[in-house]
């Protein structure tokens, strides 16, 4: 077996006698792993792995101090990683010590808290290898500890196990998901109810949890208590999702002055190309559009059902490069007015649309493109909501630090609040009175009191009416972009990854500019500099610096929390003439401070910098 990513490189300094005791170390480990394993699969994998390393295979030891030589973090995300044996991959040997912890957890804050009766979760799963499994042992390690324990009947999405939360009143929910992660891994999402109305879990939450999970870790897994007396509910959850969204859309959408009664565009002929990227999203999704008369969608057949292997895909992210060319292919086919993607357990959305100086036909919006035009729909809702009942506007726009401050402006323009959030819906879902929240990873929450988690499948069916309406009116997307460039000013973004050999590369690149911040820019003086390290300034104390400068452009830098990554977020921004010039400057302005960011980090391309998948933004003609 080839070693793993996360797989540490042997330096070398290393003594013959100590790479054997370390490899001695790792063997007992695995041996001890595997006597107590639960899953005959994961167990013959380390048995295999233990007979390869003290056969002197030095890719199996490296494996096996990548698999038993730490544990699989437990955080603010849950779990995540990749399936296999050992305590630091995704496993159900991890999965029940996971839920065992998080199942005592809830026994003693509902005791806290003087409830009445047991805690309550709901348990959701998706298509991946492994999630229906996964899900079945954390329903009975749930049960078996004397949570009241609900698992939904079969595959769905992450919005679907967000919305039973509270549809349910549960204390808490799981949903089993890696999300748009490569095919080998899965994780183990957690939701808290009651006081935290079903968003994800945030400090102090995670590390009280982590420590209940740690202790117990120290129990072989057999003598977890198990049951099968969980509910298993029927198609009533995913019925009621359907019947709330579509309600919350319906009553959002604008009416048609010249038609009572119905919104605008309402029979106006759309072809739609849709895409679930292998995963849970289509089924419901339909329900959805159908639900609000919404047009039919032509799927891209091989990619419609569930297949954890992702077989046409190399990264099941609509951001990857390459990912949507099937997409795109069924698009010129029918000739589609729109593109539709969901990722594969479809809490993300991507959207294209017809570009002439595009190859494929269609090019994609960026997440902050889309992020603007839903928000700004959010806040028009808001308005006519408020006339109607003869009130002021109220509530707030959110987005995360990383995303693009346009939503600031439209916040402003509309007499809303504005809230920018640590990376991360966990935060945005909290930020109060929230009628819109975004990130600028393909991430979007247009119905709050639906749902406090983003959700594909909502925000799929705003996007489509929009292009209906506009489509309607004889205008396009790109028509409704240049209008805000000249209503709210013209932002650009980009992103710069600098890929290092480490983590402690990255964070060492980090402090370094701590060390040594930027006063100036593309000759721009450093108006305000901010490190969110500082306690007070964010929500937790996070490892970003933030740079304002005087002419309004704005730079995040943070280390990837998962890749030996450091990434670098620029926005700038132009008020001043037509549309095609603000673009035109915000762009230079883009490039100018984007070539003195690389300068900064001493060359152009520094540890191997180059743009991420989301690149160059606002570049249309």
């Amino acid at each position: 077996m080839a070693p793993s990513d996360d797989t540490p490189q042997d330096s070398g300094s290393a003594s013959a006698p100590d790479r054997r005791s370390d490899r001695d170390r790792l063997i007992a480990e695995a041996l001890a792993w595997a006597e107590q394993d639960i899953d005959p699969e994961t167990r013959a994998e380390a048995q295999n792995l233990v007979a390869l390393a003290r056969g002197g295979n030095q890719d199996a030891v490296a494996e096996l101090d990548a698999s038993f030589g730490a544990r699989l973090s437990f955080g603010t995300a849950g779990l995540r990683g990749r399936l296999g044996a050992g305590p630091r991959r995704m496993n159900r040997a991890v999965v029940s010590q996971t839920s065992a912890g998080f199942a005592a957890y809830l026994l003693e804050r509902a005791a806290e808290a003087a409830h009445d009766g047991a805690p309550s979760i709901v348990i959701g799963y998706d298509g991946r290898v492994n999630s229906d499994v996964f899900a079945r042992d954390t329903a009975e390690i749930m049960a078996g500890a004397g949570v009241r324990t609900t698992l939904l009947p079969e595959p769905g999405p992450t919005p679907l196990t967000a919305f039973a939360v509270r549809h349910l009143g549960a204390s808490a929910g799981v949903m089993i998901t890696a999300s748009h992660n490569p095919p080998r891994d899965n994780g183990y999402k957690v939701y808290l109810g009651d006081g935290d109305a079903g968003s994800q879990i945030i400090p102090p939450s995670d590390g009280e949890i982590a420590a209940r999970i740690a202790r117990i870790a120290e129990r072989p897994v057999a003598e977890l208590p198990r049951s099968t007396a969980y509910t298993l509910a029927g198609p009533e959850i995913e019925r009621a999702y359907v019947s709330a969204t579509s309600a919350a859309l319906l009553a959002g959408f604008p009416p048609d002055p010249a038609t009572p009664g119905l919104p605008i565009g309402a029979g106006t002929p759309l072809r739609i190309a849709y895409t679930a990227m292998h995963g849970v999203g289509a089924s419901i999704a339909r329900r959805v559009f159908l639900s609000t008369a919404l047009p039919s969608v032509t799927a891209v057949p091989e990619q419609e059902h569930p297949d954890g292997a992702f077989p046409t895909v190399a990264f099941p992210n609509p951001e990857e490069p390459g990912a949507l060319d099937l997409a795109y292919r069924t698009a010129r086919e029918i000739d589609a007015h729109l593109v539709v993607a969901n990722d594969p357990d479809a809490d993300r959305l991507a959207i294209a649309l017809p570009h002439p100086d595009e190859e494929s036909g269609y090019r994609r919006l960026t997440g902050n493109e889309l992020g603007l035009l839903l928000g700004w729909r959010a806040a028009e809702r808001e308005r006519r909501r408020a006339e109607l009942a003869g009130t002021e506007p109220e509530g707030s726009l959110a987005c995360t630090i990383v995303s693009s401050p346009a939503l600031r402006a439209v916040a402003q323009d509309y007499g809303l609040g504005y809230a920018e959030t640590l990376s991360g819906f966990k935060w945005v879902s909290r930020v109060p009175g929230l009628v819109f929240g975004f990130e600028e990873a393909l991430g979007y929450l247009t119905h709050p009191d639906i749902i406090r988690d983003k959700d594909g499948i909502s925000a799929s069916a705003d996007a489509i009416a929009m292009v209906r309406e506009l489509i309607a009116g004889g205008r396009t997307v790109w028509d409704l972009l240049d209008e805000a460039s000249e209503r709210f000013g013209h932002f650009a973004s980009c992103q710069v990854t600098l890929r290092l050999d480490s983590m402690a590369a990255a964070a060492e690149l980090s402090a370094r500019v701590r060390r040594d911040p930027p006063r100036e820019l593309a000759g721009v003086a450093v108006a305000r500099a901010q490190d969110l390290l500082t306690p007070g300034i964010a929500e937790v104390p996070a490892d970003v610096l933030r740079f304002d400068l005087e002419d309004g452009s704005r730079i995040m830098i943070r280390p990837s929390g998962t890749e030996p990554k450091l990434k670098v977020y620029i926005d700038t921004f132009n008020d001043e003439g037509s549309a095609s010039e603000r673009r035109r400057a915000a762009e230079e302005a883009l490039t100018r401070v984007e070539t003195a960011v690389r300068d900064y980090f001493g060359s152009p391309d520094p540890g191997g910098a180059e743009p991420d998948a989301a690149g160059r933004e606002a570049a249309r003609p």
